[in-house]
């Protein structure tokens, strides 16, 4: 039996800002408005606060420094350095250590302005690898290309089947006032588009924006005497297999195969009990090999799964309902925004993208090339 928490923490604060990459403002500063927000959503003040998770991409030092600016002196603070999946991973952690009564309210935060304070530039970072550097990879889109071009291989996936994933985001982000890109996109537009690596063109590569997000938690008996709805953590696992993409052992499994068992079973849930799933979309090919990972469908099956429409809006799932990083926001690590999405989605506060009487919602975070693998599961009260 779990010795995770289920339901006895809660999201009780959430917010997103600065997706529209106007120059002027830095990392941090977007990091304070989006935590600003995100406390005053809780209905509490800075003063509330004495756990900070925060992430910087620029700043090993973050945290120290992010409480600083903030004016926080906190109990405890967290800085993984896992890329896309740290904030998952921060919520697993926040949730143990608020049940342990450690402290009492934290902050998990992120914010980049790697669009307009970098002119769009994006480099991958990390170690240099003896067996991939001589290659000069473009990573992370060669990595991502790679496992890709296997899963077409292997499995018969199609182009057009890549494309459907970019489609169906667009359409989300169509009913989202946030989403830094709107407007058609069809499946000839995404195959039309410019190569970036074979096979994924440009349309199957994630944006690239500015942009912060915040969520607050707390235990669960004090969330429900706080002005919104909470969002209660039912069950929170990760698991991380490698650095570089060499070494995966196959290009088509991830390590989300071994960390969503272990959430579905905290949260005693099924993948037939989602009603809403929030994955790290960096590229199309994500998509379809984390709903097979994640249990949605059968290894090998996640092209035809996601075709016809099925992840878009009206379909019989759905997924990345705030356009994702295909088509919402893309600030270098996305994961936290697929959190603060869940939220907004139980809360019912979703407007013309919300999913009609979602009670249970996956968010899911992705680090690296499909390194590092994370899985929160939050639930309303009615599935406590």
């Amino acid at each position: 039996m779990s010795g995770f928490p289920r339901g006895r923490t809660a999201i009780v604060g959430a917010a997103v800002l600065g997706i529209d990459s106007r120059p002027g403002f830095s990392a941090m500063e977007l990091l304070a408005k989006a935590s600003l927000a995100a406390i005053a959503d809780a209905g509490l003040t800075p003063a509330d606060i004495d756990g900070v998770f925060s992430t910087l991409s620029e700043d090993p030092f973050s945290a120290m420094s992010v409480p600083e600016y903030l004016g926080i002196r906190p109990k405890m603070v967290e800085t993984t350095r896992t890329g896309g999946s740290a904030f998952q991973i921060q919520a697993m952690w926040a949730a143990l250590a608020l049940d342990a009564g450690l402290c009492d309210a934290v902050l998990i935060c992120y914010g980049s302005n790697q669009r307009s304070g970098a002119g769009g530039l994006v480099r991958s970072g990390g170690t240099p690898f003896p067996y991939e550097a001589p290659y000069k990879p473009r990573n992370p889109t060669t990595a991502y290309a790679l496992a890709a071009q296997r899963h077409m291989h292997q499995y018969g996936t199609t182009r057009e089947q890549l494309a459907e994933v970019a489609v169906a985001a667009r359409k989300w982000a169509n009913l989202n006032p946030d989403a830094f890109m709107k407007g058609d996109l069809s499946i000839d537009d995404v195959l039309g588009a410019r190569m970036v690596s074979d096979p994924l063109t440009v349309r199957d590569c994630c944006l690239v924006t500015d942009g912060a997000a915040a969520v607050v938690m707390t235990r669960a008996d004090r969330a429900r005497d706080l002005p919104q709805k909470p969002a209660y953590l039912l069950g929170a696992a990760n698991a991380t297999w490698h650095r570089n993409i060499s070494a995966l052992a196959d290009l088509t499994v991830t390590a989300a195969t071994e960390a969503a068992p272990r959430a579905y079973a905290q949260a005693g849930v099924a993948p037939a009990d989602i009603d809403v799933v929030e994955l790290y979309d960096a590229f199309t090919i994500n998509t379809i090999l984390f709903l097979e990972d994640l249990g949605f469908c059968p290894k090998g099956e996640g092209g035809r799964f996601v075709a016809d429409g099925a992840i878009a809006p009206g379909g019989r799932l759905p997924v990345n309902t705030n356009g994702g990083g295909l088509s919402c926001a893309h600030p270098g690590m996305y994961g936290l925004f697929t959190m603060v999405e869940a939220v907004t989605q139980l809360r019912g506060l979703a407007g013309e993208r919300q999913v009609s009487g979602a009670k249970l919602a996956l968010s899911h975070g992705n680090g690296g090339v499909l390194s590092s693998q994370a899985v929160t599961i939050f639930g309303t009260d009615e599935v406590l």
